[in-house]
C-alpha cells in the first residue's frame, strides 16, 4: 500500500512531539502489586516524550515541545533526550510546578497498576509563548497526543500549534493516547483503566480530528474518538469529520491502515500481521509502534514498511521492562526483523541484547588519558612502610583526584580525562570524581587472585546495584590460554558471570588481561586470550592490555574489528614501567585503530605517594609531582598521535 503523503523539503526536523514529558518509575518486582513493590527503575516517560526518544533512536531528527519542573527529575529528562540526539531547545523549565511522575507495576501480562502524579504538573503548563511559527515550520511533521486537549489551557496551546503547522505545510499527527483518568473519568489512582465511554470526550476529540493528516490509536481509542458502539461504527464517525490516514493498532493481530472509504470490517482494510513474542509489559508498546511507523512514514516508505517497523518496535518493547530505554536502534530493529521467526523471546537473545547496549547513542571516547590509582595492595604496603595508617590512603586518593582535575583544566583535556579508583580506600575520591564528565573505572577483582575472585564474593551483581551508572566495571584477570584446564575454566566462568551481571546492571565492562607468568608466553598469547573470551560470547566494551609490538597491535585490531565492531577500544596498561618504556609502547601502538589511550598508575603515583605518606612532602608538592608525571605521559601520548595525524 503506497504512502502518498507529501512532506515539505529542506526541513531541519523530521518531527516535533508536543505533549507529556514525565518520569516513569517502574516496579522492579515482576508479579508484584504496587503495594508490595520494594524498588523502582527510573525511566523517561510520557507518550510524546517516548515517541521523541524512540524516533531519535531510530535516526530521525526529532524535537520535544513541552515543559519540566526546575528540579532534579526535569534535568534527568532533558539530559536523557539530549543524549539520544533529540532537540530540547523548546523544553521549557517551569519554576512554579514540578515535573510529572508516573508509578507503574507489572502484576502479570494483563495487569499493570499505574498511578499518574500530574496535579498541576509542568508539562500541562505549556504556554503560547513557548514556540513560534519559525520553530513549528522547521519540521516536516507535528505530533500531539490526546491528553494535551484535555484541559482548556492545553487545548488552546495545542490548537495554536496545529494552526501554525497547517499554515506552514507541516503534516499533523494525532496519537489519541486516551487515558480516562487524565480526563477525570476514573479514580485518581486508577491509571490502569484504558477505556471509559464518554460523550463529552468524544465531542471534544471530534472537534480537533479535522486538523490531522494521520491519526493513530488502538481500537478502544478510536471508539472514544468516534463514539460508536463498535470499532467499525466509530471509524465511520471519525471518517465523517476527517480525511486523515487512520492507523489502528490491533495488538497481536498487527495493525490496519485505512485511507479513504472505511471498509466493512477491519480485516478488509490493509492489514500487516506482526510477529508474536512473549509479552512482559505492554505499557509503552503503542509509543514504540508509532515511533517505528513514523520512521517509515516520514521517509516516504510504503505502508508495508511503516507497519513492519512499527510492529517490530512494539514487539521488542513488550518483551522488555520499561518503554523509552527498551526502544530499539535501527541496527537492532533490522536484526530483529531479519530473525523474527526465531525470536519468540527476544529478551533472551544474546546478540539482540548486545546490539541494544552498543548501537544506541553513547558518549564517545576517542582518546583517553587515564590515571589509575585503584590499587589496594600497593597503597596498603606503601602506608605500612611509611608508618602511616590506612586512613591516610583515603586522604591521599582525594588529593590525586585534585591533581587530575588540575591537569584536565591546565591541558584542556575535557572529554579525554579518566581515572581508575577503588571502592575500598577510594570511596571519597570516587564521590569527588563522579559527575565531572570523566571516564571512571572501578575494580571488582580481589587483588592477586588466580583463579579470579571478586572483592565482595561471588554475588557480584548485587554489589553493582549501588554503583552510579557512569562507573565502568574494571576487572583484572591473569588469564593464560595455556593454563591448567580446571583453573582456566574457573576463570572463564567468573568472567562470564561478571559479563552477565553487567548486562543486567547496564554498566560498561573493561577487562584487563595480564597472562600469568607461570606459563611461557609468545607474541600470540594475549591475542589468543582475547579470542577465547570472544568465543565464549563475552564482549566487553573495553580491553586493557600490556605493551604490544606493532605487529601484535595489527592482529588485535583485526580481531576486534571482526568480532565486535561496536567495541569502545583498547587501552594500554603501565605495570610500573619507566616513562621511557611507556613512550616506546606508545610508539608501537601509534598505528593501532583500536588503541584509545593509556591507563597508568604506579609510574605516576608511586614515588610522590611514598614521600607524602612518610611526611616528606606536603599536599601541594604531592599534587605538583603527580601532575608532572601524569602530564609528561599525556604529552608523550599526544605527540605520538599528533605525529601520526601529520603523517596521514
Amino acid at each position: 500500500m503506497k504512502n502518498t503523503t507529501q512532506f515539505a523539503p529542506g526541513r531541519a526536523l523530521d518531527v516535533i512531539c508536543l505533549g507529556r514529558l514525565a518520569v516513569d518509575l517502574y516496579a522492579q518486582q515482576i508479579g508484584s502489586t504496587l503495594e508490595d513493590a520494594t524498588s523502582f527503575a527510573k525511566y523517561l516517560g510520557g507518550s510524546s516524550a517516548n515517541i521523541a526518544f524512540g524516533t531519535a533512536r531510530l535516526g530521525l531528527q526529532s524535537a520535544m515541545l513541552s515543559k519540566v519542573g526546575d528540579d532534579h527529575m526535569g534535568r534527568f529528562l532533558t539530559d536523557t533526550l539530549a543524549r539520544e540526539g533529540c532537540d530540547i531547545s523548546h523544553v521549557g523549565v517551569d519554576r512554579d510546578r514540578l515535573t510529572a511522575l508516573v508509578m507503574l507495576g507489572i502484576k502479570d501480562k494483563d495487569t499493570f497498576p499505574l498511578i499518574f502524579y500530574r496535579e498541576n504538573c509542568a508539562d500541562m503548563a505549556i504556554e503560547p509563548s513557548s514556540f513560534d511559527a519559525g520553530f513549528i515550520g522547521s519540521s516536516k511533521a507535528l505530533l500531539i497526543t490526546g491528553t494535551h486537549f484535555s484541559t482548556a489551557a492545553m487545548h488552546a496551546v495545542s490548537s495554536q500549534a496545529l494552526s501554525l503547522a497547517r499554515a506552514n505545510n507541516v503534516r499533523t499527527v494525532l496519537d489519541i493516547d486516551y487515558r480516562p483518568v487524565l480526563w477525570g473519568l476514573s479514580g485518581k489512582a486508577d491509571g490502569e483503566t484504558r477505556f471509559v465511554s464518554n460523550e463529552g470526550v468524544t465531542q471534544h476529540l471530534q472537534g480537533i480530528l479535522p486538523q490531522f493528516d494521520l491519526i493513530v490509536g488502538t481500537e478502544e481509542e478510536f471508539m472514544i474518538a468516534g463514539g460508536g458502539m463498535d470499532i467499525m461504527a466509530s471509524l465511520q464517525a471519525v471518517r465523517a469529520v476527517s480525511g486523515a490516514t487512520l492507523v489502528v493498532k490491533r495488538g497481536p493481530l498487527g495493525s490496519a491502515v485505512i485511507e479513504g472509504t472505511i471498509p466493512a470490517s477491519l480485516d478488509d482494510a490493509y492489514n500487516y500481521r506482526g510477529v508474536r513474542v512473549a509479552v512482559l509489559n505492554v505499557l509503552g508498546a503503542g509509543d514504540a509502534f508509532l515511533s517505528g511507523f513514523l520512521k517509515g512514514w516520514l521517509r516516504g516508505e510504503d505502508y508495508e514498511a511503516c507497519c513492519r517497523y512499527a510492529n517490530g518496535c512494539g514487539a521488542l518493547v513488550v518483551s522488555r521492562h520499561g518503554c523509552a530505554p527498551a526502544m530499539p536502534s535501527s541496527v537492532e530493529l533490522d536484526y530483529f526483523l531479519a530473525n523474527a521467526d526465531k525470536l519468540a523471546h527476544p529478551d533472551q537473545d544474546a546478540t539482540l541484547a548486545r546490539l541494544h547496549r552498543t548501537t544506541v547513542a553513547r558518549r564517545q571516547w576517542d582518546e583517553l588519558c587515564v590515571f589509575a590509582f585503584d590499587h589496594r595492595t600497593q597503597f596498603f604496603e606503601l602506608s605500612q612502610q611509611a608508618g602511616a595508617g590506612e586512613a591516610a590512603i583515603s586522604t591521599l586518593k582525594q588529593l590525586l583526584v585534585k591533581a587530575v582535575a588540575q591537569t584536565e583544566d591546565s591541558l584542556h583535556l575535557a572529554g579525554k580525562t579518566g581515572v581508575l579508583i577503588d571502592g575500598r580506600y577510594g570511596v571519597d575520591a570516587l564521590n569527588e570524581a563522579t559527575g565531572r564528565g570523566w571516564w571512571i573505572g572501578r575494580p571488582v577483582e580481589l587483588p592477586g587472585s588466580n583463579p579470579l575472585q571478586f572483592d565482595w564474593g561471588r554475588s557480584i551483581g548485587s554489589h553493582l546495584i549501588s554503583w552510579p551508572k557512569e562507573h565502568v566495571i574494571k576487572c583484572l584477570v591473569q588469564l593464560h590460554p595455556d593454563d591448567a584446564p580446571e583453573n582456566r575454566l574457573e576463570q572463564e566462568a567468573q568472567i562470564k558471570a561478571l559479563y552477565d551481571a553487567a548486562q543486567v546492571s547496564g554498566h560498561e565492562l573493561l577487562l584487563e588481561i595480564i597472562p600469568s607468568d607461570a606459563f611461557p608466553q609468545d607474541e600470540h598469547t594475549v591475542l589468543r586470550a582475547v579470542k577465547r573470551l570472544y568465543n565464549l560470547g563475552i564482549y566487553p566494551e573495553w580491553w586493557k592490555l600490556e605493551s604490544l609490538s606493532a605487529q601484535q597491535w595489527q592482529a588485535i585490531d583485526a580481531l576486534v574489528h571482526e568480532r565486535d565492531p561496536y567495541c569502545r577500544g583498547v587501552v594500554l596498561l603501565g605495570l610500573n614501567a619507566p616513562i621511557s618504556e611507556l613512550a616506546a609502547s606508545f610508539e608501537e601502538a601509534r598505528h593501532s585503530t583500536t588503541c584509545r589511550g593509556f591507563m597508568v598508575g604506579r609510574t605516576i603515583f608511586q614515588e610522590p605517594s611514598r614521600r607524602w605518606l612518610a611526611g616528606q612532602i606536603d599536599d601541594t608538592t604531592l599534587i605538583a609531582q603527580v601532575r608532572a608525571n601524569f602530564e609528561q605521559l599525556i604529552g608523550l601520548w599526544q605527540r605520538t598521535r599528533n605525529h601520526l595525524e601529520r603523517a596521514a
